[in-house]
């Protein structure tokens, strides 16, 4: 399956958790790319010499690195794709290469939560360089005696917020209606506690 959702939505938390639920793995690009690079496989290298040339890495490179890492023993049951497709021409892609291969992605979950909310939670966002705990100042508030310690990160300011969900708007949002076309997009609300998400999630994946 692949999950979606604007930046903030809560995708990484549901992601854990639906990782020990399901026993398949959670496939963030991002974590696939370093380690193929880091393996040295064929696409792996070939990713390599895209980024030391200061290149964006080419979409037929990413999905060949998703074939690769779904292909290995853990991924036998399932996998979850997170951070790609972010693009309609990604999507295309992505869906005709994994045909080719004899895959089939069954669901794409979306979580959705407010505009308004999701600059909330990034506002409020505080991390703490001992630990590496993310707290936030209203939801999961600190202990007093670490306030003086915790960092609030750059990109955790309402322009920054605001700019990755114009992003998302205009660049990730439209392949939520080439899933749906397919009928496998599920929503579901990301407003509430974990629990309460994981909850909608296991049901609409039941559906």
């Amino acid at each position: 399956m692949i999950l979606i959702g604007p930046p903030g939505a809560g995708k990484g938390t549901q992601a854990a958790r639906l990782v020990d639920k399901l026993h398949i793995p959670h496939i963030s690009s991002g974590d696939m790319l370093r380690a193929a690079v880091k393996e040295g496989t064929a696409m792996g290298v070939a990713a390599d010499g895209y980024m030391k040339a200061g290149k964006l890495v080419p979409d037929d490179v990413v999905i060949g690195m998703i074939l690769e890492r779904i292909a290995k023993p853990d991924a036998a049951n399932g996998f979850m794709l997170d951070g790609f497709p972010r693009t309609i021409p990604q999507a295309e892609a992505l869906q005709a290469a994994m045909t080719s291969a004899g895959y089939a992605i069954d669901r794409v979950l979306l979580i959705e939560v407010p505009d308004g909310l999701l600059v909330d939670r990034g506002v409020g966002r505080r991390n703490d360089p001992v630990t590496g705990t993310i707290y936030h100042l209203t939801f999961n508030p600190p202990p007093a005696d670490i306030v003086g310690r915790l960092v609030h990160r750059k990109d955790d300011t309402a322009e920054a917020i605001n700019e990755r969900l114009h992003y998302y708007s205009s660049w990730t949002a439209p392949t939520i209606r080439f899933y749906q076309d397919l009928g496998i997009l599920r929503r579901v609300d990301g407003v509430g506690t974990p629990d309460e998400v994981t909850a909608r999630i296991t049901t609409a994946l039941a559906s």
